[in-house]
């Protein structure tokens, strides 16, 4: 079965546009654009047009290339100060020369939507055990994921859960998230040895290695859930890192590319949004 992460996304959309119709204020998000990569561009316009759909106040900040470091924590520094914004998130990758883990520890913990500071990276860390991801803040793709899964009626808990990847933007952060929802995680990577016969043993497959379609039917388990995370434009357009149309004859569930993960990234950050300006 194909997991429809539009349509999920759509659902939790139309829930936050419907508490913010009730809200005396407007949760406010920026979006801090250096360069102009055009896969960063995309990503950027559909974080605007998803705020504008639920009722945010956003603001997108396009910055030259040529600005600097210091130019770029001058402004996360106004942000930090602006009482308008209750989010910030500093589009990834940055251009070369630019220090990205600077810039993300430049954004005050309270504001940083995208939960990449090291505070709110410690947090994560430091939890045991959560029961409902509604009220809790953590990375943007991570959470997607997680609600993907729990989306299809499946249990997380007691599953065996394996992760390829150990990226700190999606790997690291979803590992955390299925161990805080009791699964047992295997985490790996470029060095794992034999990775096929890792893969196999899981229940719930978590693909996040940014490499086109390494995954195939032969690596995956019958009737396993399958999250594809990977977005890699290719001379046949975009793919995942899972080979979509043999693994889904044996998967359970899978989700697709475009159409899975992306969607609910976006949507969990609307969500972080507003629940940093409920508590901020």
């Amino acid at each position: 079965m194909i997991i429809d992460g539009k349509a999920i996304a759509s659902r939790i959309k139309d829930n936050i546009k419907n508490k913010v119709s009730r809200m005396d204020f407007k949760p406010g998000l920026a979006v801090i654009l250096v360069g102009n990569d055009p896969a960063s561009q995309i990503y950027v316009s559909a974080k605007e047009k998803a705020c504008r759909e639920v009722g945010f106040y956003s603001r997108k900040i396009v910055l030259p290339t040529n600005v600097g470091q210091k130019k770029l924590l001058d402004q996360i520094g106004k942000l930090n100060k602006n009482p308008k914004i209750h989010g910030i998130l500093v589009q990834l990758p940055l251009p070369k020369g630019f220090d990205e883990d600077q810039a993300i520890k430049a954004i005050s913990p309270e504001k940083d939507v995208d939960c990449f500071h090291p505070a709110n990276m410690g947090k994560l860390a430091l939890i045991k055990r959560i029961e409902n991801l509604d009220h809790f803040l953590a990375p943007c793709t991570a959470k997607g994921v997680i609600r993907l899964i729990e989306s299809m009626g499946k249990k997380i808990e007691g599953k065996k859960a394996v992760v390829v990847g150990r990226s700190n933007l999606s790997g690291k952060p979803s590992a955390l998230l299925l161990l805080a929802k009791d699964a047992t995680v295997t985490i790996c990577h470029s060095q794992t040895p034999n990775l096929a016969k890792e893969t196999r043993k899981a229940d719930i497959l978590v693909v996040a290695a940014g490499k086109p379609q390494i995954v195939k039917a032969s690596m995956v388990k019958k009737g396993a859930v399958v999250i594809d995370v990977g977005t890699n434009r290719t001379e046949k357009g975009l793919v995942g890192d899972v080979d979509f149309e043999a693994v889904k004859k044996k998967a359970g569930f899978i989700t697709p590319v475009p159409g899975g993960v992306g969607p609910m990234t976006i949507a969990c950050l609307l969500e972080n949004t507003l629940l940093l300006s409920l508590n901020n």
